[in-house]
């Protein structure tokens, strides 16, 4: 849990509602933002983030961390440079899934007037965006170097985990299990 605690405050992330472990199956279904196993006190400090949850089976379970949308505004700033460029519009997902740490955010990009999915894997040299998915109902773009890990994106009945290109529009992107 620590590694996922470090993510957290390295990315600004100081509000952190509670921690939680769950099948990996159901955390990736879910499109809401998750519900927490082990609770901590409303509004607790990233500080004192709970070290107690453990994992049985880390080849199925994720150890995740719930997150208000919104305080994850300040990351999108200072990763992109551009202040209220990109305006989260969905429940990010902040987890470790097989000892490896990762971000998923859902935004909307105010500059290309598109929603996009953003994914980051974090490891010994600093975050790494290994996948962009940029959509509206019209056209879908999307840069995928996610080939390395257990994931996908999913939109209009495909699976994809690696490319560069373009598809038919979509109102839905999914991070899933490939």
């Amino acid at each position: 849990m620590n590694k996922l605690r470090n993510i957290l405050i390295g990315a600004g992330i100081v509000s952190v509602g509670a921690i939680g472990v769950k099948k990996a199956v159901d955390y990736f279904q879910n499109k809401k933002e998750d519900e927490a196993v082990n609770n901590l006190p409303e509004n607790v400090s990233i500080n004192n983030f709970a070290e107690d949850v453990s994992i049985s089976n880390p080849q199925e379970e994720v150890a995740f961390a719930i997150v208000e949308t919104n305080s994850v505004q300040e990351f999108l700033d200072k990763t992109f440079g551009i202040q209220g460029r990109y305006q989260p519009n969905r429940s990010p997902k902040i987890f470790d899934y097989q000892d490896k740490q990762y971000m998923v955010i859902w935004a909307y990009d105010q500059q290309q007037s598109k929603n996009q999915m953003l994914v980051f894997l974090y490891t010994d040299k600093g975050r790494e965006m290994i996948g962009s998915v940029g959509y509206t109902s019209s056209e879908t773009d999307y840069r995928l170097k996610m080939g390395n890990t257990p994931f996908a994106v999913a939109f209009n009945g495909k699976k994809l985990q690696s490319g560069d290109g373009e598809a038919t529009g979509t109102d839905n992107v999914d991070f899933v299990l490939a």
